[in-house]
C-alpha cells in the first residue's frame, strides 16, 4: 500500500498553503545544541541544586528535559516501532478499529483541544496536519481490539502508562515543594483515573506554508510527558518572544507544564505554549502523556475564582464551539488580561 494512502483523505494532499494568524513569536531561533532545562530524575529527591533547576524551569520556561527516568530504553523503542506499524495501516481499517464507545478512539485534523474521535469534513484551511489515537489508560486493558497491531500496541501502552504514572506523581511532588501549598494528597492533583496517552503522527511535507502539525496552543493538564524517540523534529516552544525547536533526544522526556500546573502554582509557574511545524525529512510519530486533577477537585488561587478541572474543560469546549479556539485559564481571572487571552489562543 502507498503510504500516504494510510493517511485519512483530507491528509493526503499537502499541496494547499494557507495564511497564518499571528502566533506571539517571531521567526525560529537557531540557538545551542540544546538549551532546554535539564533535569535528573534520580537527583531530584536530595540534590538541593537539581531541585533549584527544577524550579527555574517552571518559573521560566514550563519545559524541560527528563533523564534517568527509569524506563527501558528497550521500551521507548518498541512504542516507536509499534505505533509506526498501526499508523501504517490503511486509513479505513484504523477508523474501523475503535469507536466513541471504546477507550481507544481514532481521530485526525481535530485541533488538539477538543475532543477526539469526530471525523472531520472541513476545508484543508481549518486543520491540523495529523492523525493520532486517543488512549484513556484507567480502561485501556480491558480494551479487546480486533486489529492485531493495536492488540500488541495497548499492551506496550499499558506497561508504559505505569511508568509515567510514577514518573508524574513524582515530578509533581517536588514542584509544590517550592509553592508552599497546602497539598495533602498528590493523587488528587496528578489523578491516575485521569491519566490519558495520545499518540500522533505528522506526515513529512517539504511545503512550510501548508499549515502546522498542530496550532499554537497550551495543555490544559497539570503535566504533560512526551516521548519523540524517531529523531524527526517538530516541537517548537514559544520563549521570549520566539520559537525553539525542541529537538529529539534518544531516552529523554520532555516534559511541560499545563494551564492546570498554572492555576495550582498561583501564576509562580508557566503553562508553556507550543506548537508542532511539519518536517521535510520524515513523518513524525510522538506520543504524550497527559495528567489532570480529579475532576471535581476544586482549585483555589489568588489570581483565580475557584474551578474545578470538569468546570475548565466545559468552559474549553464551549468556547471552541462559540469562538474557534481555547482562551483557558483568562476565564477564571478575577481581572482578565487581553494580552494573556491573545497568547493562549
Amino acid at each position: 500500500m502507498n503510504n500516504s494512502e494510510s493517511y485519512p483523505p483530507i491528509l493526503r494532499h499537502l499541496s494547499h498553503p494557507r495564511h497564518h494568524q499571528p502566533d506571539g513569536g517571531d521567526p525560529i531561533r537557531e540557538s545551542e545544541p540544546d538549551p532546554l532545562p535539564l533535569i535528573d530524575l534520580q537527583l531530584l529527591s536530595h540534590d538541593m541544586n537539581m531541585q533549584k533547576v527544577l524550579e527555574d524551569a517552571c518559573k521560566h520556561w514550563g519545559l524541560f528535559r527528563l533523564v534517568n527516568h527509569g524506563i527501558p530504553s528497550t521500551l521507548l523503542t518498541q512504542l516507536q516501532h509499534q505505533a509506526k506499524q498501526l499508523f501504517s495501516l490503511s486509513f479505513e481499517s484504523k477508523q474501523a478499529s475503535c469507536n466513541a464507545a471504546d477507550p481507544v478512539t481514532y481521530f485526525w485534523g481535530t485541533p488538539a483541544l477538543t475532543s477526539s474521535g469526530t471525523p472531520l469534513t472541513t476545508a484543508p484551511q481549518n486543520i491540523n496536519w495529523f492523525e493520532g489515537f486517543n488512549m484513556s489508560l484507567p480502561h485501556l486493558s480491558q480494551f479487546q481490539p480486533q486489529l492485531p497491531q493495536l492488540h500488541s500496541f495497548r499492551d506496550t501502552v499499558v506497561e508504559y502508562g505505569e511508568h509515567l504514572s510514577r514518573i508524574g506523581r513524582r515530578l509533581f511532588e517536588a514542584m509544590v515543594k517550592k509553592l508552599d501549598l497546602n497539598i495533602e494528597a498528590s493523587s488528587s492533583y496528578v489523578a491516575e483515573s485521569t491519566g490519558i496517552m495520545r499518540i500522533y503522527r505528522y506526515p513529512k511535507c517539504s511545503n512550510s506554508d501548508v499549515g502546522l502539525g498542530m496550532e499554537v496552543h497550551t495543555d490544559s493538564s497539570v503535566l504533560s510527558i512526551l516521548s519523540q524517540e524517531n529523531e524527526v523534529s517538530g516541537l517548537e516552544l514559544l520563549k521570549d518572544h520566539q520559537w525553539l525547536t525542541v529537538k529529539p533526544v534518544s531516552n529523554t522526556l520532555i516534559v511541560n507544564l499545563g494551564d492546570m500546573m498554572q492555576a495550582i502554582s498561583d501564576d509562580k509557574y508557566k503553562s508553556v505554549t507550543h506548537r508542532v511545524k511539519l518536517n521535510n525529512e520524515g513523518e513524525r510519530i510522538s506520543l504524550c502523556y497527559f495528567v489532570f486533577p480529579d475532576e471535581e477537585l476544586e482549585i483555589n488561587s489568588s489570581n483565580y475564582r475557584p474551578f474545578t478541572y470538569k468546570q475548565f474543560r466545559t468552559q474549553v469546549q464551549q468556547d471552541i464551539k462559540t469562538v474557534g479556539n481555547k482562551v483557558g485559564l483568562p476565564r477564571f481571572q478575577h481581572t482578565p488580561h487581553s494580552s494573556h487571552e491573545n497568547l493562549q489562543k
